[in-house]
């Protein structure tokens, strides 16, 4: 009954493009969810676009990787739809670190449990945002 769990249940989230998107798409919907949302419709339409890089930093003497850094990186927009204006813009951003291994399917394998785990903080991070912009301006 907050004004924080009212916005939040009348916030659409449109598809996001890659395989981070479908992800960071659906822990958003799972937050909303908790807020009574559908994620489908409403007042409200949160636009994000995402930027999911590797990017190796441990060099061992052989020139292998050791040690990769997964950034994923969130500009998001909160935009009213019955007016066009953008009532938030920001960004959200997450790191983990992988160690890569010997073999090229455990690495693979660290690698997607990173993006599944940086995709759910990411959108904590943007659903905490949602929810101070909600206070503010109800």
């Amino acid at each position: 009954s907050s004004a924080a769990s009212r916005g939040l249940a009348e916030v659409a989230v449109p598809p996001i493009e890659g395989k981070a998107g479908w992800l960071v798409r659906n822990a958003l919907l799972d937050r909303l969810a908790a807020s009574g949302g559908t994620g489908q419709g409403g007042r409200f339409r949160l636009d994000v676009r995402l930027d999911d890089s590797i990017e190796g930093l441990a060099v061992l003497k052989n020139d292998t990787i050791s040690r990769e850094r997964r950034s994923l990186r969130a500009r998001y927009q909160l935009v009213e739809v019955a007016s066009g204006e953008i009532l938030l813009d920001a960004t959200a951003g997450s790191d983990a670190g992988i160690d890569v291994a010997s073999s090229e399917y455990a690495t693979i394998a660290a690698e997607q449990t990173a993006l599944e785990n940086l995709a759910r903080d990411v959108a904590d991070r943007i659903v905490t945002a949602l929810m101070q912009q909600f206070v503010k301006s109800p």
